[in-house]
């Protein structure tokens, strides 16, 4: 007999929630799209059509109530987060909730508490986790291999212009939040401890239009990073990086290092005009990773396919809710240092 499918409701259908829409539809088995909810009525009528589903509502409390849903996606601006994740626990539906998790730390807290209340699972959208570069380095770190991390170094870079609502650092947390929570999530479960102490500088270089209204926004930051277990690290972020989706990281151990990721495509095993290019100067010129849907495309089913897994099995998704709190505190400890010009002690 085959297993009755999960049945979802997608919150917000721009473009990150249609990816997991389409992932649920056409490549994820045991899973359907029976509902979809966004407050922009032409949008939700195409993602629709689109997906052959017809319960549509522009009111997250009507979706998340729906008998016909077993679980909700929810991909929204990140200040609406909180009140429609907690909605939805409190209707029973089980919650796979993008990043970041929430604007502060006692909306994580809150969120998390009506999962535990309404027994209901939660996992994180932290894809990277569920990527086969980063899978391989946490089995090799995990092995004791390597000796103990030292140093670890993300980077994490947008192509494109960020939307204008996150301009306002009180409504996104800025791009170390709405960017750079991939590396902040990552850093911390390949280094397996803690971020304690944060230390940040930030400038807005590429998006004037945001100074005037947003005197506060920057669209470049690095932040320096102290670990619980004594490991040191640093996180970069831009947005708009113009030249493609740029997602790396460098961790240094007593006994050797690990590199994972490249700006160039993946799949190259020749050099040609139409991939790799080097030049009789010794210049080399590639395709760069132009979006992160691309890079990522593989890992954004598999963390689905865990999060069913988890619901058929009565079991614990591996990234948690207290995943998501502890990468929202560390964002809000290095918004506080850019304007405080300290070091911020991480607080959860």
């Amino acid at each position: 007999m085959a297993k009755p499918s999960t049945r979802f409701c997608l919150v917000g259908v721009g473009r990150a929630g249609m990816v997991h829409a389409r992932n649920v539809t056409r490549r994820i088995m045991n899973a359907e799209m029976t509902a979809l909810c966004d407050a922009n009525l032409d949008a939700l009528k195409q993602a629709g059509d689109e997906l052959g589903v017809t319960a549509l509502y522009t009111d997250y409390r009507e979706a998340v109530a729906d008998p016909c849903v077993d679980a909700v996606i929810i991909v929204t601006p990140t200040f609406l987060h909180c009140p429609i994740a907690c909605a939805a626990a409190d209707r029973k539906k089980h919650v796979f909730l993008e990043k970041p998790m929430a604007i502060t730390v006692a909306e994580c807290r809150a969120i998390n508490e009506a999962a535990s209340q309404n027994g209901v699972k939660l996992q994180l959208g932290f894809m990277r986790r569920f990527s086969e570069g980063f899978l391989r380095a946490k089995a090799i770190l995990d092995s004791g291999d390597m000796g103990r991390v030292m140093i670890i170094k993300s980077t994490g870079r947008g192509p494109g212009l960020p939307p204008p609502w996150i301009y306002d650092i009180g409504k996104s947390n800025g791009i170390l939040a709405e960017v750079n929570s991939h590396d902040f999530d990552s850093v911390r479960w390949l280094a397996g401890s803690d971020i304690v102490r944060v230390y940040a500088e930030a400038a807005n270089f590429k998006c004037p239009d945001a100074k005037s209204d947003f005197p506060d926004f920057y669209d470049n930051a690095l932040v320096s990073l102290r670990f619980a277990n004594g490991a040191i690290g640093s996180i970069d972020g831009t947005c708009p990086a113009h030249y493609g989706y740029d997602a790396r990281v460098e961790v240094l151990c007593e006994r050797g290092a690990l590199f994972i990721g490249s700006t160039v495509k993946p799949g190259f095993s020749k050099v040609t005009v139409d991939d790799v290019t080097v030049t009789g100067k010794g210049t080399v010129y590639a395709d760069a990773v132009q979006s992160w849907r691309d890079l990522f495309k593989d890992a954004y089913v598999s963390e689905l396919e865990h999060f069913i897994a988890c619901l058929e099995r009565d079991e614990s998704p591996s990234v948690s809710g207290q995943d998501g709190l502890q990468a929202v505190a560390a964002v809000v400890a290095a918004n506080r240092s850019i304007q405080s010009g300290e070091p911020v002690t991480v607080t959860t």
